[in-house]
């Protein structure tokens, strides 16, 4: 062997030929698969090893892929396999990898080695809940509480770390015992009963601690996950952060006036309640919108499977009708060949304009059922539209209120401070707006123009939010179904030409 085949390489196009020839079927079936050609989405196992392979690149094409195996490689990074979410099993020992990255898609694997590498933290494996294997023998995991970090994997049952600097603790097999309670093998052995026995007693109140801590924060993501998707429900409706004082209170975050002259004795917030109403009927309203979404799209559905289902009938009894016709090339009377030959012909032409025909048909009919969509979902966006319309002017009438209100007490007051009356204790920030008319009634003012700008840039966005989802909905359906007439046009006449070509093709031969 040369220096130049010693030299690492990138997986590349010669490689997997060369790779799915040698493993591919042989003798008279390995021509005939070589002469149709190499379907790289058809591959179900790959073996890539000992090749000197040091970049993981082309494999995108192997999404059929249960499993591959790039080991006794010098491979640095593991990378380049998103798109094989089938794998099962994926063998990457002896490489030289250090960290465990790139394998989020891998949904499916069950089986993972990365046996002899440099790995010295197990991590970046959350996506992997279905392994049953894992090896990470002769790594350089140091630290025993990597271990902790399996417990996530439920379905793990063999685990090998042999070879690693934390096999050299005394107490790394009753840690590993006692905090992967499901596990059956570590390191190639059956974990015995004695061992599990001493392992439980040793660590049985720290891992009481742990699951505890582990169930608070189970509970706590779960709290979450259902916040963020209220959030999203209520974002998906246009009316997120109005079911409270949300928007009340953020008319104070760019008002540090309005937020001191707020704890003035009998202010108070009157906006909330006006608020519940939008974003209650924005609730009902998002409820109906994709009820009326999903109605629609499974009307197009049904339309286009009978649609399709009728014409592959059509162009099944054709094909059936061709077949006999490309069964004749034994008739010796050319005459009588070139007859069925041109009568197929015809009827080739004939299955187009049917077919097309249909597909007409189609368009006329999911235009009708989109028309009556787009004049109920307008229909219902405007009435949204309007009620918010017809809301948003008392939240406006409610501040004109508010800042009526606000500017009586703060002079009311500011007189009192003057004349030494006021009995209870205002805060320094508010005693510094309560130095003289002008001072006040200037803040109040502010304040106001800040808190109906914060009102009307909210009833903005709500519309605009409402208005462009509205039109983003339809153009995508429209140009959807633009895409989809396109594509049924190109597959029949590629049909039909090729079944023309393939006549041809036959009256061709015969002739010669």
């Amino acid at each position: 062997m040369n220096w130049q085949q010693d030299e690492p390489k990138v997986i590349d196009e010669e490689t997997l030929k060369q790779a799915i020839e040698e493993q591919g079927p042989q003798g008279q079936a390995g021509d005939i698969s070589k002469n149709e050609g190499i379907q790289y989405e058809d591959v179900l196992q790959l073996r890539l090893d000992y090749r000197n392979i040091l970049k993981i690149y082309h494999l995108w094409h192997f999404t059929s892929l249960t499993k591959l195996q790039l080991d006794n490689n010098v491979i640095e990074r593991i990378e380049g396999l998103e798109n094989l979410t089938n794998l099962v099993w994926l063998d990457l020992s002896f490489n030289n990898i250090e960290v465990i990255e790139g394998l989020d898609s891998l949904v499916k694997l069950q089986d993972l080695s990365l046996f002899n590498n440099r790995i010295s933290v197990i991590e970046n494996l959350d996506a992997l809940q279905d392994l049953h294997i894992l090896s990470f023998g002769n790594n350089a995991i140091a630290q025993l509480e990597n271990v902790l970090y399996l417990r996530k994997f439920k379905n793990l049952r063999t685990l090998n770390l042999a070879g690693n600097p934390i096999c050299e603790e005394e107490r790394y097999k009753t840690f590993v015992t006692a905090y992967l309670p499901d596990l059956v093998y570590l390191d190639y052995r059956l974990l015995d009963e004695q061992t599990r026995e001493t392992a439980n007693t040793k660590y049985k109140y720290a891992i009481e601690g742990m699951q505890q801590t582990e169930l608070q924060k189970q509970q706590a993501m779960e709290a979450q996950k259902i916040s963020n998707e209220e959030l999203q429900l209520h974002k998906d409706a246009f009316v997120e952060f109005l079911n409270g004082p949300q928007l009340f209170n953020s008319m104070f975050d760019e008002d540090p006036d309005g937020e001191k002259l707020a704890l003035l004795p009998g202010m108070e917030n009157k906006t909330e309640a006006l608020c519940v109403q939008i974003f209650d009927a924005g609730l009902t309203q998002h409820a109906q919108r994709m009820a009326e979404v999903e109605s629609f799209f499974t009307c197009s559905r049904e339309a286009v499977a009978d649609n399709r289902q009728k014409a592959a009938q059509i162009a099944a009894d054709f094909e059936s009708s061709r077949r006999q016709v490309m069964e004749m090339h034994q008739i010796t009377d050319v005459e009588l060949l070139e007859d069925h030959i041109s009568s197929c012909q015809e009827q080739a032409n004939q299955l187009f304009e049917t077919l097309m025909s249909l597909e007409l048909q189609l368009v006329d009919q999911l235009e009708d059922i989109f028309k009556d969509f787009e004049r109920n979902i307008s229909d219902m966006v405007g009435g949204f539209i309007e009620y918010v319309q017809g809301i948003y002017p008392f939240c406006r009438d409610l501040e004109n209120q508010h800042h009526e209100q606000q500017l009586e007490i703060a002079l009311a007051t500011l007189e009192k401070v003057v004349k030494n009356e006021l009995e209870e204790e205002i805060p320094d920030d508010m005693a510094m707006l309560l130095v003289d008319k002008d001072t006040v009634t200037n803040a109040v003012s502010a304040s106001h123009d800040t808190h109906l700008l914060k009102i009307d840039n909210r009833e903005d966005e709500l519309l605009t939010r409402i208005n462009n989802w509205m039109s983003g909905l339809l153009k995508s359906i429209h140009d959807e179904e633009v895409k989809r007439n396109r594509k049924r046009i190109s597959e029949i006449r590629n049909y039909v030409s090729y079944v023309k070509d393939e006549l041809e093709d036959m009256r061709l031969s015969e002739h010669h």
